[in-house]
């Protein structure tokens, strides 16, 4: 990179323990094929003691691209290396890069011109597993420009994303120091609502998600606690910026069913008596605050159940329907209403004693259309509807008798 050119983007790595997976990731970095003029590396050694900071020096003395490498005193998490690296960085785009993960082949090239053709402010490449299990959903087709309400992009909230600077620089966009857990959901969410569009690269495999053997990632980190604390920091994010309705129930789904609901799930059949009261309190305001009719029907039936249940503090019957759904039981499909309703009956299910409301059972169509005798009923009223109108286009006979005897 010749003086006074600034890189296309700057790849940022906060690191601690990382080695021997280092190895793998900065190969992955020297291996790409974007010019490396139009790249730099800005590496924050956190403190580690194995070898971790002397190898990204040992690298920054051979490759081919800037790197810069910064040592500090571990922070005890991932936001504060990864803010003090967005500090130093000068790309126009940015990319956090785990240190015990991999870039794919080619991935910087191709998501920098995604960005560019597009004019977008984000950039999803596809992610593949090595021993851990990523996000699929929203990895369908390539799209060139969408948004977090049009798309599954919101399912996938981790920080290893293409981010153009300005935004960041811009809305003062930074990783949360203050969480231990889900610092990076809010951050790429709060990238999202603020971006001029977002693209997804999905043809093409960008990032390699690594599983350690030591299991010694940051998602297995942290007690229920956290999960908690970084469910309610979304949900505060959303309702900030995102006013009350559709849009922001659809966004809502997210901190509900990947990070509320597993604290009901098998493990709470695990949980001793005074955890199971403690989750209740933490989810109390929660529930109170966001859990809306529209979340609700945005999700399965199994779903809404177990988190209608903590909002309305009946967490006595959720060991119920935790053990059904553990033991991948089916339940009863009652269709009513000519086959256009659609309930499934999970326990409690018209129980008197338990009080539960049909609504909280109803199959909503995209799970119901697997229910044999499930007939739709908004698509059979729109049948019939133009076929009222086509009867009302024709002329009767006895209307044609006339016209052609006058």
């Amino acid at each position: 990179m010749t003086v006074g050119t600034q890189p296309d983007v700057s790849v940022i790595i906060g690191a601690y323990e990382a080695m021997p997976y280092l190895v793998e990731c900065l190969a992955s970095v020297e291996a790409q094929t974007i010019d490396p003029g139009r790249m730099e590396v800005v590496a924050v050694d956190d403190g580690s003691t194995d070898g971790t900071g002397e190898y990204l020096e040992e690298f920054a003395a051979r490759a081919p691209m800037p790197v810069t490498v910064i040592h500090q005193e571990n922070s005890g998490g991932p936001s504060g290396p990864r803010n003090v690296g967005l500090g130093k960085a000068a790309g126009r785009y940015v990319f956090f890069l785990d240190a015990d993960d991999r870039l794919g082949p080619e991935a910087l090239e191709r998501m920098v011109a995604m960005a560019d053709r597009n004019g977008t402010d984000v950039v999803l490449g596809r992610v593949e597993g090595v021993n851990r299990v990523p996000p699929k959903s929203m990895w369908g087709r390539n799209l060139e420009r969408t948004d977090v309400f049009s798309s599954h992009i919101k399912f996938t909230l981790s920080a290893q994303k293409l981010f153009r600077r300005a935004l960041l620089d811009r809305h003062g966009i930074r990783f949360d120091e203050s969480l231990w857990t889900g610092e990076d959901a809010l951050f790429t969410m709060e990238a999202y609502l603020r971006a001029d569009g977002v693209s997804v690269l999905a043809d093409h495999t960008c990032y390699y998600l690594v599983g350690r053997e030591d299991g010694n990632h940051v998602t297995k980190q942290g007690g229920y606690t956290l999960r908690f604390d970084s469910a309610r920091a979304l949900m505060e994010l959303v309702a900030a910026m995102v006013p009350a309705g559709p849009r922001r129930d659809t966004l809502m789904v997210r901190p509900f069913l990947i990070t509320l609901l597993p604290q009901f799930g098998p493990r709470f059949l695990k949980d001793g008596d005074e955890v199971r009261r403690h989750k209740l309190e933490l989810a109390e305001p929660l529930m109170d605050a966001y859990w809306t009719p529209g979340v609700a029907r945005r999700l399965k039936v199994d779903e809404r159940l177990r988190l209608h249940l903590v909002a309305t503090r009946r967490t006595d019957l959720l060991p119920d329907v935790v053990e059904f759904v553990r033991a991948k039981k089916r339940p009863e499909a009652v269709l009513e209403r000519r086959g256009t309703r659609v309930y499934l009956a999970y326990p409690h299910f018209r129980s008197a004693a338990a009080g539960v409301p049909d609504e909280a059972y109803l199959a909503e169509p995209r799970e119901a259309r697997a229910v044999e005798g499930y007939r739709e009923a908004a698509a059979h009223s729109f049948l019939r509807r133009a076929a009222r109108k086509v009867r009302r286009m024709l002329p009767s006979a006895g209307t044609g008798t006339g016209a052609a005897a006058a």
